[in-house]
């Protein structure tokens, strides 16, 4: 078995983690320049093994593919003036050595570099679950910060889950309770690799978008699993969370990952934007810069990720 501290070190992984509060605005920018741009990444489930073909409609997941898509991703991103890049879940398939191999090329990114969870991201064995925050450089699973009228709320999906709590943890059976809840209901999302949030991150969901509000203060929340249009990657609580959304006014869209053919929709003027997965494919990659503005956020898409313009009401 790898000791876990020697990894760590090996890997040049064992550094502080620290807060991520927010990021500086120039104020000297020309009138017509965004306020400020961020890197998204979806999806990368890098992992030693031989590709599935078959996934993702058929378009294939290439998992060792990541290492040069990664690799060149983060040469282009280093070439622009980002706040930060964030990425959303599923930073390998499997395995505690993926780390290794995959987190010292997000450590070339100029740009601070920030990570949520996804369902993946936890298959490494129990013996080193203790060391994941720390190892991927998260102080929390779930956090919020800001600059420039935006702020980002980052949700840990994985909070209530069949995999995500340590063995025993009481969130396991109340998962498996939403699980059969949806399963009676006949709803596609009743599935065992997609989790939820509990009532005490609600609640400070809630709190946290209320004093964006009150500060001024547009909202993009980031999450794993996709909440809206309705689909078999869907979270456990996805309707609870789409509805917060639709009625939250300085709620402006929701991002996530894990649905690899990625997904776009509109509801009440807010925008539900599924990025597509990186490991998607053996030859393409998926990416984008998003320029915000006051009124509007434009995302830059590479190669599979498609443009968008994501107006502000």
């Amino acid at each position: 078995m790898i000791d876990r501290r020697k990894f760590m070190l090996a890997s040049g992984l064992a550094a502080m983690v620290s807060p991520f509060a927010g990021f500086a605005i120039d104020p000297a920018r020309a009138a017509d320049a965004p306020l400020f741009r961020f890197g998204v990444i979806a999806d990368p489930q890098y992992a030693a093994k031989v590709p599935n073909p078959k996934s993702d409609g058929g378009l294939g997941r290439y998992y060792s593919n990541t290492l040069w898509k990664l690799s060149e991703a983060v040469e282009a991103l280093n070439k622009e003036d980002l706040a930060f890049v964030i990425t959303l879940g599923d930073i390998i398939e499997r395995d505690w050595e993926s780390y290794s191999h995959v987190l010292p090329i997000y450590g070339k990114l100029k740009a601070r570099s920030l990570y949520l969870l996804g369902n993946h991201d936890y298959e490494i064995g129990a013996d080193f679950r203790d060391a994941l925050l720390h190892t991927v450089g998260m102080e929390s699973t779930h956090y919020d910060f800001g600059n420039g009228g935006y702020r980002f709320v980052v949700l840990d999906g994985n909070d209530v889950s069949l995999f995500g709590p340590p063995d025993g943890d009481p969130r396991r059976q109340l998962a498996q309770t939403r699980i059969d809840a949806l399963k009676a209901k006949g709803a596609p999302n009743a599935q065992p690799w997609n989790g939820s949030i509990s009532d005490q991150q609600f609640a400070w969901l809630e709190e946290t978008v209320a004093k964006a509000k009150a500060a001024g203060e547009k909202v993009v929340l980031l999450g794993h699993y996709p909440i809206y249009p309705i689909g078999e990657d869907n979270a456990l609580d996805s309707e609870r969370l789409t509805d917060f959304v639709a009625k939250s006014p300085n709620v402006v869209a929701y991002f996530c990952g894990h649905h690899h053919l990625g997904n776009y929709a509109e509801l009440n003027g807010k925008h539900f934007l599924n990025f597509k997965g990186m490991v998607t494919t053996p030859t393409t990659t998926a990416y984008a810069v998003v320029e915000a503005y006051p009124d509007r956020l434009e995302v830059r898409g590479v190669d599979r990720e498609p443009s968008r313009t994501l107006k502000i009401a």
